[in-house]
């Protein structure tokens, strides 16, 4: 499996003259997106979770080889705070089966304020384990809080086969570099070259390292750049994956870089 390099939501309005040609109307940038990218982090599905008809127009209206990660509900993770966990999960899921294989992992981005619990979280990720679907079912978690940084907490990771989301802050990691799956997901939140909030090379290429020794070409790793902002997490996304690809990495599609520098 190579990098699989994407953004974190396609609808912005700023992106259309950035991504989006200003001929192609909104209703398909989903169509235009995905013939550019492989992949997307989809963040809307944290503030309101879709009908199950709308995940299956997805599925429709993109193609095979399309992977659609999923932001889980901030009912969930801030509302709940991954307590009772199994409803919300299984509602959850029940309607983004309608992806079928273009479902990709989950993310869990906890909220600053919700302190370690080990066990809580194990509760979540057995809820997300006992829903049946048509394939294995990737969770990744993104604790934003320091008390989280523990044994424990790497131990109900890896015992889950979940991922640590590693993150970064203007260029720098805000999570430990821990590798508790066969798998990969980073997010990408704001750089701190010019124009903001881009990143410089010198950062990508730190990332890039950081992902090499970690995970081997065949393993793999979600990328998402959720600063888009000014349309940098096109041009940010576009200069990794080349990046990456002159590394000899195997990477999924991304546009070209200088059609994501306009």
């Amino acid at each position: 499996m190579p990098l699989l390099v994407g953004t974190s939501g396609w609808q912005y309005p700023h992106w259309r003259g950035a991504l989006y040609p200003p001929g192609v109307p909104q209703r398909l940038w989903l169509e235009h997106y995905a013939s550019q990218y492989a992949t997307v982090e989809n963040d809307g599905t944290f503030y309101r979770l879709p009908a199950p008809e709308t995940f299956a127009g997805w599925r429709d209206r993109t193609p095979a080889d399309f992977v659609m990660a999923l932001k889980a509900s901030r009912y969930l993770t801030h509302v709940k705070r991954l307590r009772d966990p199994a409803e919300p999960v299984a509602r959850l899921l029940g309607a983004a089966a309608g992806l079928g294989d273009r479902l990709g992992p989950v993310l869990l981005q906890l909220p600053p304020t919700l302190t370690a619990d080990p066990p809580r979280l194990a509760d979540c990720l057995a809820a997300f384990a006992a829903v049946p679907l048509a394939h294995k079912l990737l969770v990744a978690v993104e604790p934003r809080h320091p008390s989280w940084w523990t044994g424990a907490t790497k131990d109900v990771l890896a015992a889950h086969g979940a991922c640590l989301c590693w993150a970064d802050q203007l260029g720098r990691p805000v999570t430990p570099l821990w590798r508790t799956a066969g798998w990969g997901y980073l997010r990408f939140h704001q750089g701190a070259a010019s124009p903001w909030p881009r990143y410089g090379t010198r950062a990508l290429l730190a990332w890039l390292d950081r992902l090499t020794a970690a995970w081997p070409d065949e393993a793999p790793v979600y990328v998402y750049f959720n600063n888009d902002a000014a349309g940098g997490a096109i041009a940010d996304s576009a200069e990794f994956a080349a990046l990456a690809r002159r590394a000899g990495r195997t990477v999924s599609r991304t546009p070209p870089t200088a059609q994501a520098g306009r």
